[in-house]
């Protein structure tokens, strides 16, 4: 069964919903100045809630994109973030030094379909993975890093599946497409954040739908 990480949560009690829900992972944005962008204050308030509610609670992802280091272990010590999910051009020395486990996004090309393409990503992702950093592949959108809500083609993640790596898959699933995506690619993890919002924000239903059919493709 694939590991769950509801991503780009902003309010308390959306968090309460995907952990009840069964997600493994929730995701809080700390890259400035996107729209699920999170202060320190806000993050605490969601992490202790969870606390509170769940004695073994969902693990906390921060999103970064290019930002110092110094900044990412600062909100990592004061949010005792389990995850760090880098989104940017972060390199594997910059990876090594995160105070905490990462999760590296490694985005797709939308032409991205031949052998050379997989073998170059498969390369990409062996320098990072090999460094015992998790992998999640997203597409790529001109100069946006994820959270687009659009998909790469599955038959490239599912080249990759099958020559052994592990990764988390992400870029425009829905409760709808999450179960062939599943079936199609097996990845380690998928991850969703416009796929269970409406007009841009996170919506119960979505949420439990997502993970149920998450979870149903995989029996």
């Amino acid at each position: 069964m694939p590991m769950i990480k509801i991503c780009g949560v902003r309010k308390a009690q959306d968090a309460l919903v995907a952990a009840e829900s069964g997600a493994d992972f929730i995701g809080l944005v700390f890259v400035p100045n996107r729209r699920r962008s999170l202060d320190l204050e806000s993050a605490v308030q969601i992490i202790e809630g969870l606390k509170v509610s769940f004695p073994t609670r969902p693990e906390i992802v921060g999103l970064f994109a290019d930002q110092s280091l110094e900044q990412v272990n600062l909100f990592v010590s004061n949010c005792k973030l389990d995850w760090v999910q880098l989104c940017g051009r972060e390199s594997l020395e910059y990876c090594d030094g995160v105070q905490a486990r990462v999760f590296k996004v490694i985005h797709v090309p939308v032409e991205s379909n031949s052998d050379e393409d997989v073998e170059e990503l498969a390369a990409t992702i062996n320098d990072y993975s090999g460094s015992g950093h998790m992998i999640t592949l997203d597409r790529q959108e001109g100069v946006l890093q994820g959270g687009t809500g659009l998909s790469f083609d599955w038959q490239i993640a599912s080249k990759l599946s099958k020559m052994g790596f592990k990764f988390v898959l992400a870029g425009g699933l829905t409760p709808s497409n999450v179960g062939e995506a599943i079936k199609i690619v097996n990845p380690w993890g998928v991850d969703v954040s416009s796929g269970v919002e409406t007009d841009g924000i996170k919506n119960t239903e979505k949420i439990e739908a997502f993970i149920r059919q998450s979870k149903i493709a995989s029996l």
